[in-house]
């Protein structure tokens, strides 16, 4: 039976965090991680270019605690970690961190060649980021090629709006929910705000910042008790 994926979103604010591998691949998982702000990232390779990785931490902003190490792996950097990455072009050494990690409990994705038997615990999803909004896709690792087409048409579709729409429904829902209408009015209230075609509408008079079109469409749609001013709404995305 394949293995199933569940999407998760973790916060990695107080996360020791381990990356073996700074190549190409390591790399890329470090630049992730950084922008992620861990309280900590070690980061081990016995070709470690430590110059290249400390720059990619200033351009991230890094503040947190960054362990470059010039050495292989070992069996004691992966205790007490959040999250491990193996990304080193040796399949006996990615087993061996996958396997160490998935017995004590940690866990590691590896981007790099793995022996026949061994998996990592975790996949990182391509992700597309727009505003309050973000989509994360996976092959659930059949294709990272195919992964990165899947983004690309992802941020197409994502920057026809859909942030703006977010926002709005994000000003409006705290007022909804002061009026005390109950959990089903409310639910259907915003079910007909998402519904097509009524969000392209939306959408459309968002990206114009049309505020007498945006009203003329929530007025029907919204409960007489709501205060909502599309100029101040439009002004307050300034």
């Amino acid at each position: 039976m394949p293995m199933r994926y569940y999407p998760l979103f973790l916060n990695l604010s107080a996360a020791r965090c381990l990356v073996v591998g700074a190549g190409a691949v390591g790399r890329r998982k470090i630049a992730s991680l950084l922008a992620c702000r861990p309280a900590e990232l070690l980061v081990v390779d016995p070709d470690l270019d430590a110059e290249a990785v400390r720059t990619t931490a200033q351009e991230a902003g890094f503040s947190g605690a960054l362990l470059l190490e010039k050495r292989a792996f070992r069996p004691e950097d992966a205790e007490n970690r959040t999250l491990v990455f193996a990304s080193t072009p040796s399949a006996a050494v990615n087993s061996a961190i996958a396997d160490l990690c998935r017995e004590s409990g940690v866990w590691c994705n590896v981007a790099g060649p793995l022996e026949k038997g061994s998996e990592g615990n975790f996949l990182v999803p391509a992700s597309v980021q727009e505003g309050p909004l973000c989509l994360a896709l996976s092959t659930g690792g059949c294709s990272p090629a195919l992964a990165r087409a899947l983004k690309e048409d992802l941020k197409t579709w994502l920057h026809g709006g859909y942030a703006a729409l977010a926002l709005l429904l994000k000003d409006l829902r705290p007022r909804l929910l002061a009026l005390g209408l109950g959990s089903d009015a409310d639910a259907g209230i915003f079910r007909a705000l998402c519904a097509r075609p009524v969000r392209e509408r939306l959408m459309d008079a968002l990206a114009r910042k049309d505020a007498q079109a945006l009203e003329e469409i929530l007025r029907p749609l919204l409960p007489d008790a709501l205060s909502f001013s599309a100029k101040e709404f439009f002004h307050g995305l300034d």
